[in-house]
């Protein structure tokens, strides 16, 4: 199947995916972190399917692999902000289990994109 948009990068639609276990996580922390880690959260997370859209609609590949290392910038991110909730006991590891294989899945996704468009400079 030939890549007509972004829309049709299944790391994209897996990134799109994670932003809506985001959401549904920030949901169970408390209120007092509207304008703190669910903020953050949510944030990073739409960040991530953001960054390779707009990669993808540049013209140099330097700059899709800039977005592309961005977008693994706020997986790393969202990571931490996610680690941080389960330290202050406002998520379960259970909880983020699922969302931790998620982010794994996707980061080795982003990688292989990046290697893959890497070659096509050096062919």
């Amino acid at each position: 199947m030939a890549i007509k948009s972004y829309r049709d990068l299944k790391v994209w639609e897996k990134a799109m995916d994670l932003v809506v276990e985001s959401y549904r996580l920030t949901r169970l922390l408390p209120k007092s972190e509207a304008y703190g880690l669910v903020s953050q959260i949510q944030r990073a997370a739409v960040s991530i399917p953001a960054n390779i859209a707009e990669g993808h609609g540049r013209d140099h590949l330097g700059d899709y692999l800039h977005h592309l290392s961005m977008a693994k910038g706020s997986l790393m991110e969202l990571e931490t902000h996610l680690l941080i909730a389960s330290r202050l006991s406002y998520v379960s590891k259970n909880d983020l289990e699922p969302t931790f294989a998620r982010t794994a899945e996707l980061g080795r996704m982003l990688e292989g994109l990046s290697k893959n468009l890497k070659k096509t400079v050096q062919t």
